[in-house]
């Protein structure tokens, strides 16, 4: 007998393609992959090597998440065509899941920095450190926006971001270097939201369609018409405050101190994040991460 045509019991057949022998019994069932010969007097199902580059396509098929029906279609209507275009839809579905598996990795790459800097933090201490680019994406307030009008802001943005959680991004405030020199400590401009670099060219995309995905580079002086912002690398003040947000005018009291008593001077924005939300059960408790570069 040739080796191609060699009958294989379905348990046999099972065991080489690494499946339950119910899953063949299901889909000869559902009239998906019959057997290649039934033994009249017994009932028996027999299969050949023939059969496996089949099996193998249809296993592929429901690795990929394609639904039974699409795939009893497909297997009604085989074509090189019809295989192509099932098969463009499902990578393009792939790159997506793989864009947000590297988005939650790097989400939750950040949430064990905030930890480990919490872990070791201090709270009284103020420093400069070191910061790359990033490109955030904004949206306007003032001083009356409340907090719950904030959340609806940033829930309605992440949505037509295609974010899949709030929790796929960073979010904060940001507040002018002159409003700070000024003593107007409650003018803040905008609320920002940090987007996972494995995202955050799809998600700038979004917001300037049809510009090239790394346009938002050119945007940094024009926050309110293209809703992005580029916060730059450089030297930062760094530091933290513990309590409610209406007693953060003292930190920043301490931060132009510091800045005077240094010969360095604020400018742009600075960058307000809370970093220990997920740990707490009071506001009291709430630390934020204050970052404002200097010159």
């Amino acid at each position: 007998m040739n080796e191609k045509n060699k009958q294989l019991t379905i348990g046999q057949f099972a065991k080489l393609h690494g499946i339950n022998k119910k899953t063949l019994m299901w889909y000869d069932e559902i009239g998906l992959f019959k057997p290649a010969a039934i033994d009249s007097e017994n009932g028996y199902r027999y299969y050949n090597y023939r059969q496996s580059s089949v099996l193998e396509t249809i296993l592929l098929l429901r690795e990929l998440d394609v639904s039974i029906d699409e795939i009893q279609e497909f297997m009604k209507n085989r074509s090189a065509a019809n295989f192509k275009c099932l098969l463009d839809e499902k990578i393009a579905e792939l790159d997506r899941r793989i864009d947000h598996m590297h988005a939650l990795r790097e989400t939750l790459c950040s949430y064990h920095i905030n930890m480990a800097t919490l872990l070791s933090m201090d709270l009284d201490e103020i420093c400069v450190v070191e910061k790359e680019a990033r490109t955030l994406v904004t949206l306007p307030i003032d001083k009356d926006t409340s907090f719950d009008k904030e959340v609806e802001m940033i829930t309605a943005k992440t949505q037509k971001l295609h974010l899949h959680r709030l929790h796929d991004a960073s979010y904060g405030t940001m507040i002018s270097a002159d409003h700070l020199y000024h003593g107007n400590f409650d003018e803040y401009s905008m609320f920002f939201i940090e987007i996972p670099a494995a995202i955050q060219d799809d998600a700038v995309y979004k917001i300037l369609p049809g510009q090239d995905k790394t346009a938002g580079e050119n945007h940094s002086e024009n926050t309110e018409k293209t809703g992005l912002h580029v916060q730059p690398g450089g030297k930062y003040i760094r530091a933290f405050h513990k309590g409610i947000w209406e007693q953060i005018p003292e930190k920043y009291k301490e931060i132009l101190a510091f800045a005077k008593k240094h010969g360095v001077r604020l400018h742009g924005y600075s960058y307000e994040m809370g970093i220990n939300e997920n740990v707490i059960d009071r506001i009291e408790d709430y630390i934020t991460q204050i970052e404002i570069p200097i010159q």
